[in-house]
């Protein structure tokens, strides 16, 4: 089988677009097909193993009915020891290698995931689609496609999820990491986003992959300090004081600031997480493009992505097999964690609706009906402006992390969005509900200039709540005068989030647990954000640049 670069040499675009995107070109019936296939081969997979026989505890299913009645709903420590000691032996095929991601706090210090050989092919081909999707205009679309990608290499290292797709990708091209991946690997973070976009100056910049929160901190630095530029260290680099000079030139013309968009054209942005949605705008407006959005994660890969009129995103059929817990069942686990909840298929979700992700790996993957703790919108059941005729979803939070107001719960990405959209600047936040003489959705920010109050900011944020969330407005109207219901702000000392990364630095902590978690932090999370910080100010940038 060609690799995508060998037909983008070659010039067989429909191939390129089949092998790499053909799924949104599939309709449902098609797409159900693909996962009752895939899942068929991978219960064999399962029956034959030690793993397989402990999670389906003891069945055998032979069908796709039987599996999912009779295989219970996991979680990761279902997968205890096994993948936490990396035992192959019992898997249902040996892994090419293992990949990580954080751990939960007090129960076990990371959580160890095996990729087997054809499920990294399968995704290096998902991937490269995703660059596709992420620079075309239209299907069969190649004019931003080039045999040697540069693309600065902001990711986690291996064996981080994101480190080891940034591996996974050269199985389809050549990619010219800046800096070099194995040097990169070799950097803290801070060095690393340094180094790489001053590569870039010189040698240019095609895709950003990686987090949003990146490329605005990226974005933020060159507007601030644009009029602070000093060109001598650069006369050894032709290449890079003539990127610097015309993007000077561009914004002396524009009258403002320079941006990243006056020095680089980026032919694709793609990017994951709650941030993706929230710094939408402000990226357009920085780099030039919208970052395509993509629902990916260590236990599932690439599960769904955008297309090119960047609205919702499409499912993938061939990496898992998706079930979807509704809501009304995702809330009966809550309330008792004995019962099973239902879940459906993909042909069976309605627009609208919210539903927990589960999913099951193909190609010998080792997760099998796992809940890795999302929540996704089906947003609609097709893209009629593409004519996608597949479900079409938005992440919508983990549902672990959300504040429940009894009428309606705010997800981390609803209120994040609130706190960006009142222009307020700020370095970070966390969040949580009180009930005292009335229910309160009390919120801690720092902001970075200590303005406004915070009374002022809390009425900012309430009026973008009701912008936002319809169902918020409700709550507020109807509950909120019966219960008193409002919104707190708590400003937070300037370098409370740098001290708090650093001690917990200091505590040996891994890199997903530097930050506090945004939504309900414990007592002594909050304690120490409003106690003096310790780091000096000239270090609070570092520190927080370093985990962001």
């Amino acid at each position: 089988m060609p690799t995508a670069v060998e037909l983008l040499r070659q010039g067989r675009k429909e191939e390129l677009w089949q092998m790499c995107c053909g799924f949104i070109n599939l309709n449902l019936d098609q797409f159900m097909a693909i996962q009752k296939r895939l899942l068929l081969e991978q219960i064999e997979l399962l029956n034959r193993c030690p793993l397989g026989n402990k999670i389906m505890r003891g069945t055998r299913p032979r069908t796709v009915e039987e599996f999912r009645q009779w295989v219970p709903l996991t979680s990761y420590a279902d997968y205890c020891p096994e993948l936490l000691e990396r035992k192959e032996d019992v898997l249902p095929a040996r892994p090419a290698f293992w990949v990580r991601t954080s751990g939960k706090s007090g129960e076990y210090s990371c959580k160890w995931v095996p990729i087997t050989p054809a499920y990294s092919r399968e995704m290096s081909v998902i991937m490269y689609g995703v660059g596709i999707l992420s620079s075309c205009k239209g299907w069969n679309d190649t004019s931003g496609l080039n045999e040697h990608p540069k693309i600065v290499y902001t990711v986690a290292p291996r064996p981080y999820t994101s480190g080891a797709l940034a591996h996974i990708l050269e199985e389809q091209t050549t990619v010219d990491y800046l800096p070099d991946a194995e040097d990169a690997e070799s950097l803290d973070f801070e060095e690393r986003i340094k180094l790489g976009f001053k590569q870039a100056l010189s040698q240019g910049l095609d895709y950003f992959f990686g987090l949003s929160l990146v490329l605005v901190a990226v974005g933020d630095k060159f507007s601030q300090s644009s009029d602070k530029v000093n060109l001598l260290p650069l006369l050894s680099q032709p290449k890079a004081l003539l990127r610097l000079t015309k993007g000077m030139v561009k914004s002396k013309l524009a009258r403002r600031s320079m941006l990243p968009r006056d020095l680089w054209s980026v032919k694709g942005i793609m990017s994951g997480g709650l941030d993706s949605g929230v710094y939408r705008e402000r990226i357009k407006e920085l780099w030039g493009r919208y970052p395509l959005d993509v629902y990916a994660g260590t236990e599932g890969g690439i599960i769904a992505t955008q297309t090119w009129d960047y609205d919702g995103m499409t499912f993938i059929p061939s990496l898992n097999f998706l079930e979807f817990i509704p809501e009304k069942e995702q809330f009966k686990w809550q309330l008792d964690h004995s019962y099973q909840p239902k879940t459906v298929l993909l042909d069976e979700v309605k627009a609208g609706e919210n539903y927990e992700m589960v999913i099951t790996n193909f190609h010998g993957g080792a997760m099998v009906r796992y809940r890795p703790g999302d929540m996704v919108r089906i947003t609609s059941l097709r893209n009629e402006k593409l004519g996608i005729d597949i479900p079409q979803m938005a992440f919508f939070g983990r549902a672990d992390d959300l504040i429940d107001l009894g009428v309606t719960r705010l997800t981390e990405k609803i209120i994040w969005q609130a706190i960006e959209n009142t222009g307020v600047p700020y370095e970070d936040w966390v969040a949580r509900k009180e009930i005292k003489d009335k229910m309160i959705l009390h919120l801690f920010v720092e902001l970075k200039d200590g303005r406004p109050s915070g009374d002022e900011l809390a009425a900012a944020v309430e009026q973008q709540l009701k912008r936002l969330d319809s169902s918020f407005v409700a709550t507020h109207n109807d509950v909120g005068s019966y219960l008193d219901f409002g919104i707190e702000v708590t400003p937070l000392p300037k370098g409370a989030f740098a001290s708090y990364i650093s001690r917990r630095r200091a505590e040996g902590a891994e890199l997903a647990h530097l930050k506090p978690r945004h939504i309900n932090p414990s007592d002594k999370v909050l304690s120490l954000l409003l106690a003096r910080p310790e780091v000096p100010e000239a270090r609070v940038e570092a520190e927080t640049a370093a985990v962001h």
